[in-house]
């Protein structure tokens, strides 16, 4: 995996064909500095954006584009930081630019999505054919397929040459004991290469079992500095086998995160992941 500054790369949503992860932003729901934790994936003409949380439209003009360019959408959950920012996509793209982007979402979530955040900003606008909008008048759907031989519900989906495979998460409540007692929410595997945990509390068993069936090349694991809450800690995260933390970079971390870099060297994780550096794997 190479490191590469936006400094040395201009951004863009295509590449020369090489998987990349540019972080949109690294930081908690709550940030102030590092933008939300958004993830953009870029392989050749190919892009996919994991998360539009409140402040990710804005991210995308300060890095001299806009949101509206974004053609491939995939929301893990329901908290504002990782959907605060789709209402406007929705309207900017329906009323301004007249496209529709696709979302990758199966039915099970795209009934949550609209039904609990999105409808009461969205479907009351207009009137089509005498009816209130539906989801399907703002997005296109790719819709993933079940796959059966897992240890815990997985997806599969192809977005252009990108191949995901989407699987459940432990993230909330705090006191769920396991992705099946969870609310909805998921995390990845990238091209049955890296593995991006979106939010999740610790799961130790999800982290080993994916590691073992892909020998994952790099893994994005949600973090928070102090333990307690619906997020995995820099201390639980400790507890992994070494092989693991050395191919593991931290994300979702909060602003004081500085503190913590002489201990992510010290636990011997990969480190924190930056926001707008370029991931490449060749």
């Amino acid at each position: 995996m190479k490191c590469v500054s936006l400094k040395d790369q201009p951004f863009a949503l295509k590449n020369d064909g090489s998987l990349q992860l540019f972080f949109v932003g690294t930081g908690s729901a709550f940030t102030k500095i590092n933008y939300q934790t958004n993830l953009l994936i870029i392989k050749g003409e190919d892009h996919l954006l994991v998360d539009c949380g409140t402040k990710c439209p804005q991210a995308f003009t300060d890095l001299g584009s806009s949101i509206t360019e974004v053609q491939n959408f995939l929301i893990t959950h329901s908290h504002a930081d990782h959907i605060g920012g789709l209402e406007e996509v929705a309207l900017m793209n329906k009323y301004m630019t007249h496209k529709k982007p696709t979302m990758t979402i199966n039915e099970t979530y795209q009934y949550i999505l609209w039904e609990m955040s999105l409808r009461g900003g969205s479907a009351y606008n207009e009137e089509n054919a005498g009816d209130i909008l539906t989801f399907f008048d703002f997005f296109n759907i790719n819709r993933p397929k079940v796959l059966q031989d897992y240890q815990r519900e997985t997806l599969e989906a192809q977005v252009g040459s990108i191949n995901l495979k989407i699987f459940r998460t432990k993230h909330i409540p705090d006191n769920s004991r396991d992705w099946e007692s969870s609310f909805w929410s998921c995390g990845l595997i990238i091209d049955e290469r890296v593995m991006y945990t979106s939010d999740t509390r610790f799961d130790q068993g999800l982290v080993e079992y994916f590691d073992s069936r892909f020998n994952l090349e790099a893994i994005f694991h949600d973090c928070q500095l102090f333990t307690g809450g619906v997020h995995a800690s820099i201390d639980e995260l400790n507890s992994l086998p070494e092989p693991i933390k050395q191919k593991m970079r931290l994300v979702h971390y909060g602003d004081n995160y500085k503190d913590f870099i002489k201990t992510a060297e010290e636990y011997k994780f990969k480190g924190f992941a930056d926001s707008h550096v370029y991931y490449t794997f060749e």
